[in-house]
């Protein structure tokens, strides 16, 4: 179809530049011309690994009596192997072991299908929430992963286009947009291939406004500028996961005027909002902003050694009608206001998920290398 690599490479480098900038480890370097991409060498794992929401398609027809529409949670996962000549037969997870395939220097074993069926299903959430926002359905997707040469990191490798996944506007199949319109041709006019193109492009523009910053913040409150080095630890895992976030110093006690007008600031701008307070000695900081507003509101005291036993139960135990939540380490304090902010922000939802990824990968890596070294 002239203009579909145009197309499909605008799609791809959006795709996983979002990816990328989520956290998640892939091959794609940066887009280079308008049909091509430059990307990290890689020796491809020749298994496909498709993940599905909703059951439609091929699984309808290998699973006979389930209804399409049936929603999978957690999403269906499925492992095919790349064999033409075989038609693309799907493997278990124990024909994935048995097969010992080796590529770039590192064997396919169990540890590797473990993260690859991680990140599988961890890509196609980002993506299906990054596409909720545009409402839009991601249905089911398909990708690769590769070694990357020298390195031996595992990372996804692949195009992801139009005929990548199945995408339903709507949640309503009448108005796909992906290949499967093609698919279902009866026949392969210049008109239809004009039809098919259209969806495509479609894609290729909706998809621009995945990858977008978050429009939340987060808003620390401290009781005296002494409590700086707190509140610059929140400022280093927001800016992470690329939420604003402002510091003000105000004291609830001192100077209560004061603290109310700084608040009526963040509720009449209409930005979404978290406030954390730090506060030492008696917390009157986040009790009192707890109870003259409907933003979110975390106490994050900094406990000293001396009186820290004492202190934090003027942050736990809050008067009645007050929800203040209290987290005492200032990463557990903005993680916590991250997650409040991705209900409704994507990429931070996004972000947050791919941290959990890396985290839970970098556990199995290092239990590889441990197990690798004592074996040795």
């Amino acid at each position: 179809m002239e203009g579909k690599a145009k197309i499909s490479n605008s799609t791809a480098a959006t795709v996983f530049k979002l990816l990328k900038d989520a956290g998640i480890r892939t091959h794609f370097i940066k887009q280079h011309g308008e049909r091509s991409f430059i990307a990290l060498k890689c020796h491809m794992i020749p298994l496909e690994w498709v993940t599905r929401r909703i059951a439609t398609g091929s699984f309808l027809k290998r699973n006979p009596g389930v209804e399409e529409g049936y929603r999978f949670n957690p999403p269906k996962l499925e492992t095919f192997y790349k064999d033409d000549a075989n038609h693309d037969p799907q493997w278990t997870y124990e024909q994935c072991v048995a097969a010992k395939m080796t590529f770039g220097g590192v064997t396919i074993g169990p540890d590797e299908l473990n993260i690859m069926e991680k990140m599988t299903v961890t890509i196609f959430e980002i993506l299906e929430r990054a596409w909720s926002s545009q409402n839009c359905s991601l249905i089911d997707m398909k990708i690769e992963f590769g070694i990357v040469d020298q390195t031996e990191e595992l990372v996804l490798a692949d195009i992801i286009d139009s005929d990548s996944w199945r995408l339903w506007p709507s949640g309503d199949k009448r108005l796909m947009k992906d290949k499967q319109v093609y698919r279902n041709l009866q026949e392969v006019t210049s008109e239809a291939l004009d039809t098919v193109k259209r969806n495509f492009e479609w894609v290729a523009e909706k998809v621009q406004l995945l990858n977008i910053k978050p429009r939340g913040r987060v808003v620390v409150f401290m009781g005296s500028s002494s409590d700086s080095q707190q509140g610059d630890k929140i400022v280093s895992i927001c800016k992470s996961l690329d939420i604003a976030c402002e510091l003000r110093v105000t004291s609830a006690h001192k100077q209560t005027d004061q603290t109310m007008r700084l608040l009526a600031e963040y509720e009449g701008d209409g930005i979404p909002t978290v406030l954390i307070a730090i506060a030492g000695r008696s917390n009157g900081l986040g009790p009192v902003l707890a109870g003259n507003t409907v933003l979110p509101v975390i106490n994050c005291p900094p406990l000293t050694p001396d009186w820290g036993a004492q202190d934090v139960w003027s942050s736990l135990r809050m008067p009645s009608g007050l929800g203040c939540a209290t987290v005492t380490e200032p990463e557990g304090a903005a993680l916590a206001a991250a997650q409040i902010l991705a209900l409704t922000e994507h990429m931070v939802w996004a972000r947050l998920r791919a941290r959990q990824l890396n985290t839970w990968t970098g556990l199995i890596e290092s239990d590889k290398k441990l197990r690798t070294a004592n074996t040795v």
